[in-house]
């Protein structure tokens, strides 16, 4: 049996490009039709559709290779799973040229650390975006999500509702807005 490359790559947003990895995956030998992507999936979700295709894709002997581990997982837990998955599979991983053993207490002490800095750098990003966002509501710059409805909008759709002349289906198309949407603006009223 052939011994496989399987390659992963992910992105966090839609906005960001997977051209580096794709081009560092090919470097390290995975054929372009075995790398397999996520994008717009961050490294706190485990069930990624890429990621899910990469690990099915991987057979006894194969090696899963990864530019960095951040690209694989953003926490302690998520990437010992991930390993301990491959290492039930007979897969090695293959963390941007270096063979992680699960063997070798040297390796899994590498990967651990590894795996922590990815969890850290995780925790700060997320806490940076936090301290940015509580000195916008500070400066009145960050009022939160804009309301599908005006002001008006609203008061006619609860209007229009109490009169019973329309379903709620029917309501949802007129005005263009989701059920749930037209089920909140009425709670909110009637509250």
């Amino acid at each position: 049996m052939n011994e496989m490359l399987i390659g992963y790559a992910r992105v966090s947003t839609h906005d960001q490009d997977l051209t580096m990895q794709r081009a560092a995956l090919e470097r390290l030998g995975v054929t372009p039709d075995r790398i397999y992507t996520d994008q717009g999936q961050t490294g706190r979700n485990r069930d990624r559709p890429g990621l899910r295709l990469a690990m099915a894709a991987c057979r006894d002997g194969d090696t899963f290779v990864v530019t960095k581990l951040d690209r694989l997982a953003r926490s302690l837990r998520d990437a010992r799973d991930i390993v301990d998955e491959l290492t039930a599979k007979n897969v090695k991983l293959n963390v941007g040229g270096s063979l992680h053993d699960p063997n070798d207490p040297v390796g899994r002490l590498l990967f651990n650390v590894l795996a922590m800095v990815a969890e850290f750098e995780s925790d700060l990003i997320r806490a940076r975006t936090r301290e940015g966002m509580q000195l916008a509501r500070a400066k009145g710059r960050l009022h939160g999500r804009v309301p599908k409805l005006s002001a008006a909008q609203q008061a006619l759709l609860v209007q229009v509702h109490r009169g019973g002349t329309h379903t709620i289906v029917e309501l949802s198309q007129i005005f263009k807005v989701s059920r749930s949407t037209e089920y909140r603006t009425i709670h909110r009223n009637d509250a």
